[in-house]
């Protein structure tokens, strides 16, 4: 039996230049990340369509769009380009990949800081940075190399690993105590001052302890915005906060912070480790998805119930 001939590739620059504009959705952003001219880009899309007959991008005044058709190729194409570089890599031995995390402020700073060292010295090859912004960072225009982010674990083209369950229960400061008492049952809370009164989370805490929730306060409001800022009151005396336990387990063992009950009220959302779904075994990647994941078993969390990895496609 003859041996079968491979179809033609297509032109290889043809292909690269598809990749970024759908990537970008824009043939003038492609244009600037190749150093090429939008009419160069069109020309590409042009030839590379002529070869497999069909419209990639549906052209209209406010731009380009993907077909469905381009939209198959471009998850391909993607993945494709994403195998070739990873190739040279390994070929020029560059493993020494900057690792940029995007990092919620409270998980960065209680548990990714104390403990990313640990990463660094079993892969010296990485350089890691942290990023903490309230911002989402958009991970598939290369904005950062992954995130992590609370929600329920399903983003447009990203993987996500599950890190931890949102838990939370009222923490007081030593100092808060002896003013005001150590509350002997939740419904004594009601009458005590609360770090950021109308978060809603209150309520949902006040469900699980079976009392219910005092009526909001009339006048001057805050919100903190993170827990981070919010321990920082509670520690200071300002009132009871809703704080997560496995962020604060060393002030709670120093007694910087006392944890009245053992109710924790569980939000709908999760923590999750994000990242391009094509780029899930990139060496630096896949070396801190590892890491991570075993770090948060380490703590006890990281047991979904529901599934350890999930991920989405665009």
């Amino acid at each position: 039996m003859p041996p079968i001939t491979p179809q033609p590739l297509p032109p290889l620059p043809a292909v690269r230049v598809f990749e970024a504009a759908a990537r970008h959705g824009s043939f003038t952003r492609a244009g600037e990340e190749l150093g090429m001219t939008q009419a160069a880009v069109s020309y590409q899309i042009r030839l590379l369509e002529d070869r497999v007959g069909l419209p990639l991008f549906r052209r209209g005044a406010r731009g380009v769009a993907l077909t469905a058709d381009g939209a198959r190729l471009a998850e391909r194409a993607g993945e494709a380009l994403e195998i070739l570089r990873q190739a040279f890599a390994e070929i020029r031995r560059e493993g020494d990949e900057t690792l940029v995390i995007s990092a919620l402020a409270t998980f960065a700073a209680h548990l990714l800081a104390p403990r990313l060292g640990h990463f660094q010295i079993a892969h010296p090859e990485v350089t890691t940075r942290v990023e903490v912004d309230h911002r989402l960072a958009d991970l598939l225009a290369g904005e950062a190399s992954v995130a992590i982010r609370a929600g329920l674990g399903a983003w447009p083209g990203l993987g996500a690993d599950f890190l931890m369950p949102v838990r939370y229960t009222p923490m007081l400061s030593p100092a808060f105590v002896a003013r005001h008492g150590l509350p002997a049952a939740p419904a004594a809370l009601r009458d005590l001052p609360l770090v950021d009164p109308d978060d809603p989370g209150w309520a949902q805490w006040f469900a699980a302890a079976g009392v219910t929730a005092p009526n909001p306060v009339q006048g001057t409001r805050s919100n903190l915005g993170t827990q981070l800022l919010a321990a920082q009151a509670v520690i200071a005396g300002q009132g009871a906060g809703l704080l997560t336990p496995v962020y604060f387990r060393d002030q709670l063992a120093r007694g910087e912070l006392i944890q009245p009950f053992d109710i924790l009220a569980a939000d709908a959302i999760s923590i999750w480790l994000v990242y391009p779904e094509r780029r899930r075994n990139a060496p630096a990647i896949r070396a801190f998805r590892v890491w991570l994941l075993a770090e948060m078993r380490t703590l006890g969390e990281g047991d979904d119930p529901a599934a350890d990895v999930r991920s989405s496609s665009s």
